[in-house]
């Protein structure tokens, strides 16, 4: 499955340099605003080593990773919603991603300008919020108007459904608040709630990117917005973008890990961050292996056996008979899928089987 994860902040926070970092492709980064116009877009690998363990047991002739697509979106400014700055066009870009990557700026430097004259975190957050939120309370209003009469002159239970969403909502909105605050305990609530595709509702892991002191603990900006978030249900994370950028610059693995002993770091904010997102969106990891072809297939936690074969392929899951199930720990243990068998520990499973992270997989089926 696609997942695509937008990065968005105001203009000069580090957007650009922590994309660079983040994949191959390197976006234009420059010291003023709009710097990105067009969406860059980069593919990258989600590091795992249970991936590299399974290939030096099944040598493979192919090793494919699962990937996240991340996007670069245009540094946004006070009045987006309005058409300011690059406006709906900002809007429009986050509205196809899965999630959102909030870059805040929290290191002083005089040499890099910030678009509002100060450091301030909270304040940059604010400003985004209030253009996404008024963004959706222009959605939540244009539906509510469209359906109100529908659920009163027409008896229509769905549309009264939908209606009750939008109007806790608009509650929650003009109060200030993101879409992804309101909590909604019936099935069919979640799923109309999912359908509206609210640009405040999408995941967001708060990106606080600090300067080399205080790539480790953080410092007080970090504390801030720490706070700021604790009622949202987001994700935080500290990254230093600038030594991030440094260490991407460097060809091999060994020098990587050196660099990073140096600083006090045990992993690159970048593995962090993707393995941060997966979290976020409540993703997780089954393989295949074998002598042609070892590959990571991302899932929704609590998908079952035929869900995630489809994965593969529709027909996989049209035509599922069972499922060949190997724990990644017993794989490694025993080296190799014939001594699993031997020793009784590869399971056979049907379609209520829910697939767990690292499960090895083999479907069985019939078209």
């Amino acid at each position: 499955m696609s997942l695509q994860c937008g990065i968005v902040g105001l203009p000069n926070v580090g957007k650009s340099t922590l994309f660079n970092c983040l994949s191959n492709a390197k976006a234009q980064s420059a010291n003023f605003p709009f710097c990105t116009i067009e969406p860059n877009v980069g593919v990258i690998t989600v590091p795992d080593e249970r991936l590299n363990k399974l290939a030096e047991i099944d040598k493979p002739k192919r090793l494919i990773p699962a990937t996240v697509e991340i996007v670069d979106i245009a540094g946004l400014v006070k009045g987006a919603s309005k058409g300011e700055g690059l406006g709906n066009k900002f809007l429009g870009n986050i509205r196809e991603t899965d999630a959102i990557l909030h870059v805040l700026r929290c290191f002083d430097d005089d040499n890099i300008t910030h678009v509002d004259g100060s450091v301030d975190p909270i304040r940059d957050k604010e400003i985004i919020d209030t253009e996404l939120q008024l963004k959706d309370l222009e959605t939540v209003e244009s539906r509510l108007a469209k359906l109100e009469k529908q659920a009163k002159t027409g008896g229509d239970k769905q549309a009264a459904l939908v209606v009750g969403v939008l109007q806790r909502y608009k509650e929650a909105l003009e109060k200030g608040l993101n879409a992804r605050t309101v909590q909604f305990d019936k099935k069919e609530e979640q799923e109309a709630a999912r359908e509206l595709y609210l640009l405040t509702a999408k995941p967001v892991l708060y990106v606080c990117n600090v300067d080399e002191a205080s790539a480790i603990k953080g410092n007080a900006y970090v504390e801030r917005v720490r706070q700021a978030i604790a009622s949202e249900g987001a994700g935080l994370l500290i990254v230093a973008a600038k030594i991030e950028s440094e260490i991407a610059e460097l060809e091999t693995y060994e020098e990587r890990q050196m660099f990073l002993e140096e600083i006090g770091l045990e992993e690159s904010g970048v593995s962090r961050l993707i393995r941060a997102a997966y979290a976020l969106l409540n993703l997780q990891t089954y393989f295949t292996s074998g002598a042609d072809e070892t590959r990571a297939w991302t899932f929704i936690k609590g998908s079952k056996a035929p869900q995630c074969a489809g994965i593969i392929h529709t027909d996989f899951e049209k035509g599922f008979i069972r499922a060949e199930v190997i724990k990644y720990e017993d794989y490694v243990a025993l080296g190799s899928e014939a001594a699993v068998k031997e020793a009784g520990k590869m399971n056979v499973e049907g379609k209520e089987y829910v697939v767990q992270d690292g499960d090895i997989m083999h479907f069985r089926f019939n078209v």
